[in-house]
């Protein structure tokens, strides 16, 4: 180990859509209101997720129990005009969005990129508006298959995303991520570029049974420059991503890439991961809490998920080392009792914490989610490229 580095590896991990309280600029995203953890905690209020309350989590909440023990407890606000996966985690490693990727949420995608789309591909599309992911699914999957996968969904949200469903055994997974890599090369067109292409496979026969499944695959455009994980690769560090970071990413800055079926077994996977011999970063995350209970507005899922994972928090806490610094984090919000199906302009958690930490306290607010990325080089002596944002000196945690 690099005598520099205060720990051999950090952990961060990041529970999608998390959001703790409305943003100072919720109003400017017709979000104000939004609360995902007070709204949660008004449905369930005896929550059982004590390990996340003894790294802090509670103290950074009105409305939750303030029962730091561990670690040190910080809001972040994002800097970014966006509420959106990519420049959530993108600012975490240093990218300050200002310019929103293109949206096609009121109207759908333009018919000149749907008939060039089905003149390339061979398929028609159905759909083509702003919509649930299950519930197009209930309106329009009898109809793909019926056409035996001729016809395919395609549909948005008030995310910069391009969406795509197929049925695995009638369209075929091959066939869907080869539509999709057509319609990613397609909107890097200036005028269609959306952050993200995403296959969306699903099983099923008929209305109301019809599930989408753990081969979903993100076709994202690459970081609009280098980030902390290009930094940490270039300098021969390991850089592992758990869950969906590498398609977040696009690859960059990537040394090892795992898949997971869903937000448990990326726990269980960062479990075995962190017992591993590695000198770098494992980055998780955990897509179940936006994809399965944010978006379909399933205030119960999305608690019950909360305290499996406080659960596996506990075994993860149960192994980690002093030379291992855990951040636990999100992206944006989904607050699950809010109006309409998107993700929600909220403050996310920061919580740190090292078995070697001897004090515990909550920090300042930071005015953006670089600190992570900023202390990550921090700890491994790094200089931070100067278009990066993000300030913070690990020397503040003892």
């Amino acid at each position: 180990m690099n005598e520099n580095y205060k720990f051999k590896k950090v952990v961060v991990i990041v529970i999608d859509s998390f959001g703790i309280g409305q943003a100072t600029d919720a109003k400017d995203f017709d979000d104000f209101g939004a609360d995902t953890f007070g709204h949660i905690l008004e449905y369930r209020p005896d929550l059982k997720i004590d390990n996340l309350y003894k790294l802090g989590l509670g103290n950074l909440h009105p409305n939750a129990v303030s029962n730091q023990s561990l670690g040190y407890a910080l809001k972040m606000h994002e800097a970014s005009c966006s509420k959106d996966t990519m420049t959530g985690h993108w600012e975490m490693m240093g990218i300050h969005t200002t310019k929103p990727f293109k949206t096609f949420t009121d109207h759908g995608f333009p018919d000149e990129l749907v008939s060039e789309l089905e003149s390339l591909t061979g398929h028609v599309f159905i759909g083509n508006k702003s919509a649930s992911g299950t519930e197009i699914l209930d309106e329009l999957a009898m109809e793909e298959i019926q056409s035996n996968g001729k016809k395919l969904i395609l549909y948005t949200s008030a995310d910069s995303v391009l969406q795509i469903c197929g049925h695995e055994e009638v369209t075929g997974l091959d066939e869907l991520y080869r539509v999709c890599q057509i319609a990613r090369e397609l909107t890097l067109k200036p005028e269609y570029k959306v952050g993200r292409v995403i296959a969306r496979p699903y099983v099923g026969n008929s209305v109301g049974h019809f599930t989408r499944t753990s081969n979903r695959h993100d076709y994202a455009l690459s970081p609009s420059s280098k980030t902390v994980l290009d930094v940490l690769k270039s300098n021969d560090l390991d850089v592992i991503g758990i869950g969906k970071i590498s398609d977040i990413f696009n690859g960059c800055g990537i040394t090892k890439s795992i898949h997971s079926t869903s937000s448990h077994e990326g726990m269980l996977q960062t479990i075995e991961e962190v017992q591993t011999d590695f000198t770098g970063l494992l980055f998780t995350n955990l897509v179940d809490f936006d994809a399965k209970w944010g978006h379909r507005r399933n205030v119960n899922g999305y608690a019950d998920e909360l305290e499996d994972f406080d659960v596996l928090l506990g075994q993860l806490l149960g192994v980690i080392d002093s030379d291992t610094l855990l951040m636990i984090t999100a992206d944006h919000g989904n607050d699950p009792t809010y109006k309409g199906t998107d993700h929600t302009r909220e403050c996310v958690p920061c919580l740190m914490y090292s078995p070697s930490m001897k004090e515990h306290r909550v920090l300042s607010d930071s005015s953006s989610f670089g600190v992570l990325g900023a202390s990550i080089l921090d700890n491994f002596d790094l200089v931070k490229p100067s278009d990066l944002i993000g300030e913070f000196e690990l020397d503040k945690l003892a």
